[in-house]
């Protein structure tokens, strides 16, 4: 219960930092000043006060810290001598994609470290080219397709480029990519370079912050988070509540995220199908039916319809408990709501049987099935396989069934 992209090869370059960023503590108070700044103007780093860029050679400048020569990036029309890798990679690039974006895309799926850096190759892209924040876009979506390693590193120097028109999203999507990279210091430490620039955190880019701390495993600045929300003024909407719910849950502690959805509910903010099936799957694991059984209740109320998969976690729930009547009752009220009970569903009431040792409830009950047509599938089959090699009775209970099978057509003939 709980994708296939284009990968293209490294083409012998590595992901290095562009911009040197500032470790800070893992807490919201580092940057809670900073959410309710007015926007200001905010100031790009232009290049145009770095030393010319040579477009036909290579100028090499001194580093200040090591003393070793700087490379600085050279732009030279990519030719035909590139790797296989390198070339599959640029026929893929869209037909439709503008000229000066394929220029600067040829240059990215080549770049290598020993080329230069890339905040030169980019500058060098802006000098020429002149491109417009579509372009810019046009780029990094690509490279987004692609899963390019220089993905963050583009998104990042674009921040700083005057023709990009950095707004709020932008910050926000690199915040998300390091989130689902489980880098929470990079998307902090972006977050706070956001609200550094003058942009204020708004209930989208914290509710996403909520998601980071939550899958690191940290509830507590997820709840921080969630309050600095509500000190943003505005009404909570449902992504923030199940954001928070899915936190809770994550941290083991499914009553708060049941008391989180109560409050929704006096607010008149519903939570979607997802967040209450995720609460019930909690519930389900642990085996405490009462809550179990109270979040079916609510996904009803919700106005969603329990599928199989939703009363399978219902069912889960008395197995796991150890109330096989429960569990039964649950597949029966399943059925008589006309749903088909899957393979899984009829797994779990077995699995509740066996944890009692009821074999002849269990064999009432397959025997129930057959008579409606029902067929046993391959994971109830393996649970009473298992369960009766244990008893030592496969043989006995083989026999059992042929019988029943035999009265079963005797008596539909003499009704006939």
């Amino acid at each position: 219960m709980a994708s296939s992209a284009c990968n293209i090869p490294s083409c012998s370059y590595r992901a290095y930092p562009i911009f040197s960023k500032t470790r800070t503590p893992r807490y919201i108070q580092s940057w809670g000043n900073l959410l309710f700044r007015k926007p200001g103007k905010i100031s790009f780093c232009a290049f145009s006060n770095e030393p010319e860029l040579a477009i036909t050679s290579v100028k090499e400048m001194e580093e200040p810290e090591t003393g070793e020569p700087k490379r600085r990036f050279r732009w030279v029309e990519i030719g035909p001598n590139i790797t296989e890798e390198q070339k599959e990679a640029i026929s893929k690039l869209p037909h439709k994609m503008k000229k000066r974006c394929k220029a600067v895309m040829k240059q990215i799926i080549c770049f290598s470290q020993d080329k230069g850096s890339l905040e030169d190759l980019l500058a060098v892209w802006v000098r020429i080219m002149k491109p417009r924040r579509a372009d810019w876009l046009a780029v990094l979506k690509q490279l987004k397709i692609m899963e390019h390693p220089l993905y963050l590193q583009v998104a990042e120097a674009a921040l700083l480029e005057e023709s990009f028109e950095a707004n709020v999203r932008d910050y926000t999507k690199i915040i998300h990519t390091y989130g689902e990279q489980n880098q929470l210091q990079d998307a902090e430490s972006t977050l706070i370079t956001m609200t550094r620039r003058g942009f204020i955190c708004d209930q989208v880019t914290l509710t996403i912050m909520i998601h980071l701390y939550s899958r690191a495993g940290n509830p507590k600045l997820a709840e921080e988070t969630f309050e600095e929300i509500k000190l943003l003024g505005e009404p909570l909407d449902k992504k923030s509540h199940g954001a928070m719910i899915l936190a809770y849950i994550r941290a083991g502690m499914p009553e708060k995220g049941e008391h989180l959805l109560l409050e929704m509910d006096s607010l008149e903010v519903y939570a979607g199908r997802e967040v209450y099936k995720a609460l019930l799957r909690a519930y389900s694991i642990i085996g405490n039916t009462k809550g179990a059984q109270r979040v079916f209740d609510a996904i009803q109320l919700a106005g969603f319809s329990p599928d199989a998969r939703v009363c399978g976690l219902l069912i889960n729930a008395y197995a796991v408990a150890g109330q096989s009547e429960h569990a039964h009752v649950a597949f029966e009220n399943m059925r008589r709501a006309g749903l088909e009970p899957s393979d899984k569903c009829i797994a779990l009431v077995l699995a509740a049987y066996e944890k009692e040792n009821e074999i002849n409830k269990a064999l009432d009950f397959l025997m129930g099935l057959e008579r409606h047509g029902v067929m046993v599938g391959k994971e109830a089959s393996g649970i009473l396989a298992a369960w009766f090699k244990r008893l030592g009775v496969v043989e006995e209970v083989e026999l059992l069934l042929r019988e029943y099978a035999l009265s079963e057509s005797h008596s539909e003939v003499a009704v006939s």
